[in-house]
Formats: structure tokens, sequence, C-alpha cells
């Protein structure tokens, strides 16, 4: 009686795992990660275009030395490495909250990646003073 209670409870359970950082649960799917970034207030889209970080509702632009990577999440597709992904968690210096997701490893944004190492190393500099 008390296993079937344990194996209903995990069977009821969303598997939760951490980041490198420990930092913030997420579930296993890119999905479920996105809506639980979203319950937890970071509700705006941004992608990579030539003037910087767009938000797409807001229509408005950001430079790499005006946004923050909260957190980032990589997803590895079961049986397809096409199926890689890698979800960053932004805020911006005006409060905008909200996610970008591109493809991880051969199949990445070029445009991504470099706007992500320019942010990674003005944040590098940041903490450095």
């Amino acid at each position: 009686m008390i296993w079937q209670a344990i194996f209903n409870l995990v069977q009821n359970t969303a598997v939760m795992i951490t980041n490198e950082h420990n930092s913030m649960p997420y579930m296993k799917s890119l999905s479920n990660c996105l809506n639980r970034m979203i319950k937890d207030g970071y509700t705006e889209d941004f992608k990579i275009g030539d003037e910087g970080l767009q938000a797409i509702q807001h229509h408005k632009s950001y430079p790499p030395e005006d946004i923050q990577v909260v957190n980032f999440f990589r997803f590895e597709g079961e049986s397809d490495p096409d199926d890689n992904a890698i979800l960053y968690v932004i805020e911006t210096n005006d409060g905008t909250k909200g996610t970008l997701v591109d493809a991880y490893g051969v199949y990445n944004d070029p445009k991504v990646s470099r706007f992500m190492q320019d942010v990674e190393s003005i944040q590098k500099k940041v903490i450095k003073n």
C-alpha cells in the first residue's frame, strides 16, 4: 500500500533537473521550460537582429551592454542531434524580461553566438571591476 502511494506520487510529479549553475530548476523539454519562464515573468520573445537583441513584442533593440543573461539551459534531442537547443533567460537594463532560443551545436545561428559572446565579455569585465 505505501509503495503504491509512493509510485503514484512519483508518477504525478514533474521531473526537475538543475542546470550547471544549480540556480534555477527546469523541465526536461524546451516547451515546458519556456512555459515555466513565462510563468516566472520572462514574457518577452527576443531575437538577434542587425541592431542587437530585439524585443519582438515591444519593438525595441538592445546592445550587448544593456542585457544580462540570468540563466541558460541546453536541451539535447534523445535520438537526433539536430534537436539540440539552448534557451537564454534574459533581463534588460530597462527591466524587460524574456527568452531567446537558438539551435545548439552545428546548427546554431552565428549572429546569436557572436552576440552572446559579446554579452559574456562585457559581463566578465563588469564582474572583475
